[in-house]
């Protein structure tokens, strides 16, 4: 009796494997799939793997297709290769003979696409399979299926299939990008400068100050005001004041030259005078007309009568601004000239100051309390070192690397902490807004090293590989080390 079932236990295995239910037939548990796996190349994703038919017992009216199908990682879509068709012995000959009589329907899968072996019963057999298919995103971490559908005659059975093979293929590449940190810049001797304007008011041709003269007192009092905060602030020290007389377009421009630099002298006399500062201290300019003052403040007149024509008169004679004065003033109606006259010209004739003090070092105690007084006092160094002993990502650090930068915004070491942070918070945005609008930035290899990181994380890929490119030229390794991984990632959209 133990001897009979083990026989029909052989003549069960030796049977195909019914799946689901009785009338279904399956031949996949006895072909092997092995040596194979998938691979992107340029555009296009191609499987390969041996298909081993030696232990499938297939039956002679049997066709047997094999379907590889790319799923992806969330099931909702996938794409099939082109099947492997195994044919019995019979099974393929009906398959020729649709072949040579057109007039008779090909069997199931037997067409250009597909990829037709006999299947030589009890030998060994064994089948490369390569096949290719355009290549999406969607794939990314997908799974291979291999699905099979059985055919034959009326009573011979038939079935479908499937079988998992691989999961996980063409893993999404996660980019390893890296940021460069750059030290501030040092100042053994902090410098700092406060720039002012007095409009004093002046009698025709003349550069006598006046203080009872219209608005002077309060001119004159700003100025005194301005240079005695400076003076009483124990922790700076005055190096120098630095005066430029500017005049207005109206008289020759010798003439006028020279009314600027009397103009210039005669405040810093009063400031030599009044203020007690010694000479040495006081250095003195003079630009005469102010031409350039005088386009930027015809943009506060939109409504000046035949402004564009203004202008064109000025681009016209940029070396003949004698004759160019004389042209505006032949403008008609002559009202144009003369609002000129009284609205703008007043505002060019004036003098700018410059007070320049040293700024003695800060201890940390004194320099925390100084970034929320005076932070146009402290040196950067002075300020990484408070914002360090908040601790690197805490909110006070941020708060004093914004000032830093606000007080520094040509500072690369500045602009890329603050890039960083923002990179560390997923705020791109804010890190591509703010290096892409300072100028320092194309020159520094470091700083395009961060921007294409910000760039990358915010998915712009080609700009971020542009920035890595410029960086690696410019010769940092780390925007090389960038590059790289952007280009995969880009490979894989």
């Amino acid at each position: 009796m133990r001897r009979l079932y083990i026989i029909l236990l052989l003549i069960l295995a030796g049977s195909p494997v019914m799946l689901h239910a009785e009338n279904e037939t399956s031949y996949l548990p006895s072909i092997g799939i092995r040596q194979g796996g998938v691979v992107k190349r340029d555009r296009s994703v191609e499987l390969t793997m041996s298909v081993d038919l030696s232990k499938a017992k297939i039956r002679t009216q049997h066709t047997v297709a094999l379907t590889p199908v790319l799923v992806s990682a969330d099931g909702n879509r996938e794409i099939a290769f082109p099947p492997i068709v195994i044919d019995g012995k019979t099974r393929h000959k009906v398959y020729l003979r649709a072949q040579r009589l057109e007039s008779v329907e090909l069997p199931p899968f037997h067409n250009d696409s597909s990829q037709v072996i006999i299947r030589h019963g009890g030998k060994n057999q064994q089948y490369d399979y390569a096949a290719s298919v355009p290549y999406e995103r969607w794939m990314l971490d997908g799974r291979v299926e291999i699905r099979e559908e059985v055919h034959g005659c009326t009573n011979c059975g038939e079935g479908k299939a499937e079988q998992g093979l691989w999961s996980g293929i063409l893993p999404t590449f996660i980019p390893d990008y890296r940021l460069d940190s750059i030290a501030p810049e040092p100042e053994p001797v902090k410098v700092r400068a406060e720039t002012r304007t007095a409009r004093l008011q002046f009698r025709q041709d003349s550069y006598k100050i006046l203080p009872g003269f219209k608005d002077n007192r309060a001119e004159l009092d700003t100025v005194s005001n301005s240079i005695e905060l400076v003076k009483k602030n124990t922790d700076v020290k005055i190096i120098g004041i630095y005066i430029t007389g500017y005049a207005s377009p109206e008289g020759s421009m010798a003439h006028n030259m020279t009314l600027s630099e009397n103009r210039a002298k005669a405040l810093a006399d009063y400031i030599r005078r009044h203020d007690g500062i010694s000479p040495d201290m006081l250095h003195v300019d003079w630009k005469g007309e102010d031409w350039e003052g005088f386009i930027r403040t015809l943009g506060d007149f939109p409504n000046l009568l035949k402004r564009d024509e203004v202008y064109e008169v000025i681009e016209r004679y940029p070396d003949e601004r004698d004759f160019c004065e004389l042209q505006l003033q032949k403008l008609v109606p002559p009202t144009i000239y003369l609002r000129l006259l009284t609205e703008i010209y007043p505002a060019l004739r004036r003098n700018e100051y410059r007070i320049e003090y040293n700024v003695r070092n800060f201890n940390l105690e004194e320099a925390r309390r100084m970034v929320d007084e005076r932070p146009d006092l402290l040196s950067l160094s002075e300020m990484y070192k408070v914002a360090g002993s908040y601790g690197k990502g805490t909110p006070e650090y941020d708060k004093v690397m914004a000032t830093a930068v606000r007080y520094f915004p040509t500072s690369p070491a500045a602009l890329n902490e603050n890039a960083v942070n923002a990179i560390s918070r997923e705020e791109y945005a804010r890190a591509v807004e703010l290096l892409e609008k300072s100028e320092v930035t194309a020159k520094s290899a470091g700083l395009l090293t961060t921007l294409g990181v910000a760039y990358a994380e915010a998915g712009l890929y080609d700009k971020a590989e542009d920035a890595f490119r410029r960086a690696a030229e410019a010769g940092s390794e780390t925007a090389r080390h960038n590059l790289e991984e952007v280009r995969q990632v880009i490979d894989q959209l």
